[in-house]
């Protein structure tokens, strides 16, 4: 833990330590967030409860661009608890210019049905927009990171040790383009490198139904390239949920 410490210090700090002497241009203050949520209950021969919910929250102030997201899944199956996943992100963007920037970003997951408890990762690096039209953008972001999970007891006893620490190479791809005036597809890839390869893909399409109301179709894959014991590599997740935006 206290590697994950250092680590955390050391990479939140290697993009602000790039900006001394830099300007800082005071710019409109903006801010903006999507609601997100969907349930799936049945009852009677069958009785099952589905629920999804994520807040993703963006901030703009000056040449600073600053993410935080939450996002909560929660299933049950004949009463008893079958998937249980939260996670939760801060990301803080330093504009070089139109096109570059900085980033440090701070993750933590806990999903006990991955055999692990929970995961945290902190990186930080430099980003790229290619192409930013206003309609279309595909960006890409680079850098160093650290991780450190938690295992489960069933895990921990098999691996002799309860934690898992490594230093990881962070990729992000993100690409969105509006298809038409009230839908927009966005395809999002996220992998770290380290001791195992650890991955994931969000597609989604949202398509407007009523002001700021939308509907949301997404299809989320997690990759795992060694996973814990009796554990799968590949997860997927499909969603169907109403989006707020305001």
């Amino acid at each position: 833990m206290k590697k994950l410490l250092t680590a955390t210090a050391i990479l939140l700090a290697t993009p602000f330590a790039a900006l001394a002497g830099a300007d800082f241009v005071e710019g409109d203050k903006t801010f903006a967030a999507d609601a997100e949520l969907g349930a799936t209950i049945t009852t009677g021969n069958t009785e099952t409860t589905s629920l999804k919910g994520r807040l993703d929250m963006k901030h703009e102030l000056g040449n600073w661009e600053n993410q935080y997201l939450l996002e909560a899944l929660y299933k049950e199956d004949s009463g008893e608890e079958t998937g249980k996943r939260y996670y939760g992100l801060i990301q803080g963007n330093y504009k070089l210019n139109d096109v570059s920037y900085l980033f440090a970003n701070a993750n933590h997951e806990i999903d006990p049905f991955t055999g692990f408890d929970s995961k945290s990762t902190v990186s930080a690096g430099y980003g790229h927009k290619f192409v930013d039209t206003g309609k279309t953008l595909f960006a890409v972001e680079v850098g160093p990171g650290y991780q450190y999970k938690r295992l489960d007891d069933a895990s921990a006893l098999a691996a002799g040790d309860d934690t898992e620490e490594s230093w990881v190479a962070h990729g992000v791809m993100n690409f969105e383009t509006e298809i038409t005036d009230s839908s927009k597809f966005k395809q999002l890839f996220v992998a770290d490198y380290g001791d195992s390869l650890e991955g994931r893909s969000e597609t989604s399409i949202t398509a407007n139904i009523i002001g700021a109301l939308a509907m949301k179709f997404a299809v989320v894959v997690r990759y795992n390239s060694e996973p814990a014991d009796d554990k799968k590599s590949t997860d997927t997740e499909t969603n169907m949920t109403l989006l707020y935006s305001f």
